[in-house]
């Protein structure tokens, strides 16, 4: 008995009351809600947090992602029908866009051309007073950064330009600076005036390659080898749609022919840069050396060192041979791409016209009578003064009387093409500044 009655106490101090019972399962199951009330609280607050981060990408992705719409000029009130004589190019309208076929400048920039600002600038540097000019443009400059949402950049590019022809790099690279706080855009960049044929005025022969550039490009490289050791040369890559490793060796050794100390200048070379790259794979020799080298020695006319040892160093991986070494270019420009400029050679102005400019009329005259398009190539054009601009309007008026002529004024600095355009060459000549 004693066994079993200690036994059955035993088990008796073990049993548990029901509301023992009831109370730990009422405990465990309000921890449990408050568990799962823990974790909906947390996926709420999870999944709010998402969604605050897929807004903020999206609003990111609408501000910086999305590529900058286009320029679009604005629409132009249509010219006034003029009855035209056939002996002159169609007198354009007042908006001076018209003559920009190249869209070098924006409709915007254009309609201040007019602005009496830009006159008197253009009218004080053509008399010699850069000084007053200069504080003139100055203050326009001002005036337009402190502006909201100006447009207009004549007066900036004219000052870029009078900085530049002053050699005041210093002056220049401040005022990028301005320029590219005020308009959000990338500024001009300094270059070093034109040098070793600043005082030729004449002749500049031009050689231009168009469509695919294959072994049908051999005539045109034989005539920059027969012209390559004029004062002043310009070959012109503008048109050349294609690229193949048949054409590329002609047109190497015919650059390689042209002397270091001639001025060569070159247009649309960085669109052939960029069609040679998409032509050429690192460790592929199925296109030969020739598009590689002539890769090459572009990089090295355009005097881009560090792109042209990056390339050497893919052509040395590529042929495993030693590649060539870069040498400073000498006299050498570079132009962006001219789809629309005519083929034929251009007459390089001086520095300077001013005074009585009958000697330049002249040669003027014997350049017009063996060539149907007249192409004024102004990149070394400084200034010109009121009586020079007279004579030279005069001139081209009795050339383009002598029957329909092309006449075209190409690089030109903002400076003298504001003061061309209020002396009226505009009805006898399409202008085209330079481009910033």
């Amino acid at each position: 008995m004693g066994l079993f009655t200690r036994f059955r106490k035993g088990k008796a101090d073990d049993v548990v009351d029901d509301d023992e019972v009831l109370a730990r399962l009422s405990a465990n199951s309000e921890l449990q809600r408050q568990r799962a009330q823990a974790d909906l609280q947390r996926d709420i607050a999870r999944a709010t947090a998402l969604k605050i981060d897929a807004i903020e990408a999206a609003m990111a992705a609408d501000m910086f992602d999305d590529p900058e719409p286009a320029f679009r000029r604005p629409p132009r009130p249509a010219p006034m029908p003029q009855e035209q004589d056939g002996n002159t190019l169609p007198l354009l309208d007042g908006a001076v866009t018209e003559l920009l076929g190249d869209e070098d400048i924006p409709a915007e920039a254009a309609a201040a051309e007019r602005a009496p600002v830009v006159e008197e600038a253009a009218l004080l540097y053509a008399g010699g007073d850069s000084g007053a000019a200069r504080q003139l443009l100055v203050a326009a400059v001002a005036e337009d950064g402190r502006a909201t949402g100006t447009r207009d950049r004549t007066a900036w590019w004219m000052l870029f330009d009078l900085y530049h022809v002053q050699g005041e790099q210093d002056a220049f690279d401040d005022l990028a600076i301005d320029y590219a706080s005020t308009f959000e855009t990338s500024p001009p960049m300094w270059q070093p005036p034109p040098a070793g044929a600043e005082g030729y005025s004449g002749i500049a022969p031009t050689v231009q390659f168009s469509g695919v550039l294959d072994e049908r490009a051999q005539p045109q490289a034989e005539r920059l080898r027969a012209v390559a050791e004029a004062a002043v040369l310009r070959v012109d890559f503008s048109r050349v749609q294609a690229v193949t490793p048949a054409g590329c060796g002609p047109v190497l050794d015919a650059l390689r022919a042209v002397p270091p100390q001639r001025e060569l200048q070159l247009a649309g070379a960085e669109e052939l840069v960029a069609q040679l790259r998409a032509l050429l794979d690192v460790g592929r020799r199925d296109e030969g050396e020739a598009p590689w080298l002539l890769l090459l020695e572009l990089l090295r006319l355009l005097n881009r060192e560090k792109d042209f040892e990056e390339t050497a160093m893919d052509y040395c991986v590529t042929f495993e041979m030693s590649p060539p070494q870069f040498v400073a270019p000498g006299n050498v420009a570079s132009t962006p791409r001219q789809a629309s400029g005519p083929t034929a050679d251009r007459y390089l102005l001086p520095q300077v016209i001013e005074g009585d400019s009958q000697a330049l009329l002249a040669a003027i005259r014997a350049y017009a009578g063996q060539a149907t398009t007249l192409v004024f190539d102004c990149s070394h054009l400084v200034r010109i003064d009121l009586t020079a601009g007279g004579q030279w309007l005069a001139c081209l008026r009795e050339l383009a009387q002598q029957g329909p002529r092309r006449i075209e004024l190409r690089e030109l600095n903002h400076l003298a093409a504001a003061l061309l355009r209020l002396l009226g060459f505009a009805d006898v000549a399409r202008l085209f500044p330079h481009r910033y």
